[in-house]
This record gives structure tokens, C-alpha cells and sequence, in this order.
């Protein structure tokens, strides 16, 4: 599985799409192809990547490790996953940041249709495993009883 290139994120001449497309043959369940909106802040940050110079001669936001391709999934995660033992960070990994993404959404009220258009799960079951519940959200659901 490959992770961003520059034809699902960078438009040639206009720069920077305003939402990342991911191929079907690139999800897990190849079903259908998605597009996924791209946060205003990280908008930013691709623009001012796409102007650099470094963008006419490396593209690739991740490239691979000889410079030929994108960085491949699984090197991502150990890159990643190195760097947090480095630090003493524990229980990072690539796919945490997709699980806390789903997370925070949900705590910030965004329905969880809307959520699933997102995340591309197919059953609003599939999503909530993915959904943590900490005990002070666990607390506050009890304290809204009413005695």
C-alpha cells in the first residue's frame, strides 16, 4: 500500500487539491475510491511545499528510501515507531493517528454518519470499535442523570 503521492494530493498546475483522493486499490477493502477533504492548516503546509523549490525536484512527500517511489507503508510505521521509543513514547504507530482522528471527531460531537463518509467504514459497527471512551467521558454520560 502506498501512502500520499503527489498525483492524489498536488495538481500540476493549480497546486494543491482541496481533497486527497484515495484509490480503491489502495483501502482495505478495495471497494471504491474516496475523497476525503484536506484541513485548512495542512492545505497550508502542502501549498508552501508545492512552492518550494524542493517540490521540482523531489514531488514526493514521502519519498522512498533510494529516492525512487513513495515510502512504503510498512516503513513509515517502523520510521515512525522508532522515533516514539526514541522519545519513551509508547503505543504510537501510523494507524493510531487514524484511530485518535476518529476519535476526536466523535468527541466533538460530529455525527457519526459523517464520521463513517470519512473513515470509509462500511457499518456504523466497524466504526464505533475504532472509537475510544475514556473513564471522564464515561464519568460525564453518568453525571447527565437526573435523580
Amino acid at each position: 500500500m502506498r501512502l500520499v503521492t503527489p498525483t492524489l494530493v498536488f495538481r500540476r498546475i493549480k497546486g494543491v487539491r482541496d481533497v486527497l483522493v484515495i484509490r480503491s486499490y489502495n483501502t482495505k477493502g478495495k471497494q471504491s475510491t474516496r475523497e476525503i477533504q484536506v484541513h485548512p492548516q495542512l492545505k497550508e503546509y502542502l501549498e508552501a511545499h508545492h512552492k518550494s523549490d524542493r517540490w521540482y525536484t523531489r514531488p514526493l512527500l514521502f519519498p522512498g528510501r533510494h529516492g525512487r517511489g513513495s515510502i512504503h507503508k510498512a516503513s513509515a510505521d517502523r520510521i515512525l515507531r522508532e522515533a516514539c521509543r526514541h522519545l519513551e513514547i509508547e503505543g504510537v504507530s501510523t494507524h493510531s493517528f487514524r484511530r485518535t482522528a476518529l476519535t476526536r471527531m466523535s468527541d466533538a460531537g460530529v455525527p457519526l454518519r459523517h464520521i463513517q463518509a470519512i473513515s470509509g467504514h462500511r457499518t456504523l459497527a466497524a466504526l464505533e470499535r475504532y472509537l475510544g471512551v475514556t473513564e471522564k467521558q464515561k464519568e460525564n454520560a453518568i453525571a447527565t442523570l437526573d435523580f
